[in-house]
């Protein structure tokens, strides 16, 4: 497979693979369930893995195949593994590193679902879990067990925006043999690539910006060969949680134009920072881009731009931010980022409400914190949106 140094060309052809007699340009859809063996032995020695050729879509698909080989490509990494959702890559990854009487020490920040999971589940399977502040180093290593297996976080953190060094994370788990696992939906690998960084499996959500339309659920997980070999034997092929042929065609289309759109993202996401960040109606301003996010600095480092979200609170209480919410007419009260459409929603009584108000205020997600995925309009218009209706609220 052809395979460039820039990663703009990879986005478009790093993968591909032959197209067979006809040479469509665009990537087939095996949109088949089962696939057909030659005799009794060519069907035998797949099973037994002394046989290359396909089996089962559950077990591999060739259209699944070239986004898992392109993926692979674009975060730098030896292989990928595709899921039917950004969920079912971290559950994934969670039950083939871990087990009954281990330990994951993980973000007090974290999207919603996988907190529940880490909180609720996995106790009740003898898991142990610590939530720290991952991006403080002496806190992750007083957290750290002889049980310890697995590090987990994200970066920029949801929904607040926290930014861990990638490079500390990776190090204190290396000198210990635990196993990195990093969330990088907010960012891409147009942005951040976490694996030259040492971290060991990075995830996505691909619903997110690799697809960028807002037409797919999915997931990846990108690593080293053996591991994510591992998973899809196991895991993934146990638990079921596979992507379909159409959807990984979906995931490959969006990727083509991913450095376009995660430019204009980072654009738009600036502008509007800025905006927010001047406006007497608003508190703070979670965003990286910002001189006086903690994260700045690790910008041209770690990341090669902010990216498109940011979150912010309102000087003023919940209901006027409920208000300033409804108040809007362009961006639309969704959850979700990564789309063409800029996105708004309210944490805590939406992507966070799996949380206790107690671990709301541990994380520090206020009732008047909102995230916004700032999408590809004309940054004029967004702030103007944004502007009615914060003189809507008084």
């Amino acid at each position: 497979m052809w395979e460039s140094k820039n990663i703009e060309t990879n986005a478009i052809h790093g993968g591909k693979q032959s197209q067979g007699e006809h040479g469509p340009l665009s990537t087939p859809i095996y949109q088949t369930s089962t696939f057909v063996f030659d005799d009794v032995q060519q069907g035998a020695d797949r099973f037994a893995g002394e046989a290359g050729g396909h089996i089962y879509s559950r077990l591999g698909n060739p259209t699944v195949e070239e986004l898992e080989n392109r993926m692979a490509i674009l975060e730098g990494t030896e292989a990928a593994a595709a899921f039917g959702s950004g969920m079912g890559a971290v559950s994934a990854a969670i039950f083939a590193l871990l087990k009954s009487g281990d330990h994951l020490v993980t973000s007090h920040r974290l999207y919603g679902c996988t907190y529940a999971l880490f909180n609720h589940q996995l106790p009740a399977l003898g898991i142990e879990v610590s939530f720290v502040d991952l991006a403080d180093p002496q806190a992750v290593r007083e957290a750290i067990k002889p049980n310890t297996k697995v590090i987990y976080g994200e970066t920029p953190i949801n929904p607040c925006m926290t930014v861990m060094d990638l490079d500390a994370l990776a190090g204190i788990a290396r000198e210990r043999g635990i196993v990195t696992v990093i969330d990088n939906t907010f960012m891409s690998p147009i942005l951040q690539r976490p694996a030259e960084h040492g971290i060991d499996l990075v995830l996505h959500s691909a619903t997110k910006y690799l697809n960028g339309h807002g037409d797919v659920v999915a997931g990846i997980l990108c690593g080293p060969a053996e591991l994510i070999d591992q998973i899809k034997m196991t895991t993934r092929k146990d638990m079921g949680a596979v992507m379909s042929p159409h959807d990984a065609w979906l995931v490959i289309r969006g990727l083509k134009t991913l450095h376009l759109r995660m430019q204009r993202h980072g654009e738009n996401g600036q502008v509007v920072a800025e905006y927010l960040e001047k406006h007497p109606a608003v508190e703070k301003v979670y965003y990286p881009g910002l001189p006086d996010h903690p994260g700045y600095k690790l910008l041209g480092k770690q990341m090669s731009g902010a990216g498109g979200v940011m979150a912010f609170e309102l000087k003023q209480g919940f209901e006027q931010a409920v208000a300033f919410i409804n108040g809007l007419q362009m961006c639309k009260r969704a959850v979700s980022l990564g789309d063409a459409e800029t996105l708004i929603q309210h944490p805590a009584s939406m992507t966070h409400s799996t949380y206790e108000p107690e671990e709301l205020a541990a994380a520090g997600i206020s009732r008047t914190l909102i995230r916004l995925a700032v999408g590809l309009e004309n940054a004029e218009d967004i702030v103007a949106d944004l502007e009615q209706a914060l003189a809507g609220i008084g």
